[in-house]
């Protein structure tokens, strides 16, 4: 049996979530003015992301494989960014789901061969090996992260190369019953 993963590509304004039968879905929000907004702001996203991941899962995912933080992001929404990680995170575990935290030069090499791959780079990597047109950033993550734990797991639809393959060495990989 095909163990269940679930890719999630977090983000405040679109979050990608790919399942393993190769579905792809999207939260997108606006951002809210006052500090009441952005709580509810990631609440909803937070709500959204554990409704979805379980919405056609018997019983859940077996494994989230999920985008670790950008640790050189700067700006107005990095604390925002950083919290909804946490509240998702925290959800995932609550509803006792494995989680899998993805560097994002190793979501990048493990799609593209190189830990500095553009958005552009791991779009074209998608459709060369899945021939899968996906126009959103966040869901092309999604997918590849999805697919990333679905390798791990021994079960990938798709064939990479051993230097591809090698980033799943820098995963601290959770135990999955």
């Amino acid at each position: 049996m095909q163990p269940r993963v679930i890719g999630l590509d977090l983000s405040l304004a679109a979050t990608g979530i790919a399942r393993v039968d190769g579905s792809l879905d999207i939260i997108t929000t606006g951002p809210g003015d006052h500090l009441g907004d952005q709580r509810d702001r990631l609440r909803h996203i937070t709500d959204e992301v554990i409704a979805r991941t379980k919405a056609g899962l018997f019983e859940g995912p077996h494994l989230a494989v999920i985008e670790g933080p950008s640790y050189n992001s700067r700006g107005a929404g990095t604390w925002d960014r950083a919290g909804l990680w946490w509240l998702v995170v925290d959800r995932l575990f609550h509803e006792c789901v494995p989680v899998a935290v993805v560097p994002p030069a190793a979501l990048k090499r493990y799609a593209t061969g190189r830990g500095n791959a553009t958005k552009a780079d791991m779009r074209l990597a998608l459709y060369q090996r899945e021939h899968r047109d996906v126009r959103d950033d966040n869901m092309v993550d999604a997918r590849w992260l999805a697919l990333m734990g679905l390798d791990w797991l021994g079960f990938s639809p798709i064939l990479l190369p051993k230097t591809h393959r090698d980033a799943m060495t820098k995963i601290d990989w959770p135990e999955v019953a």
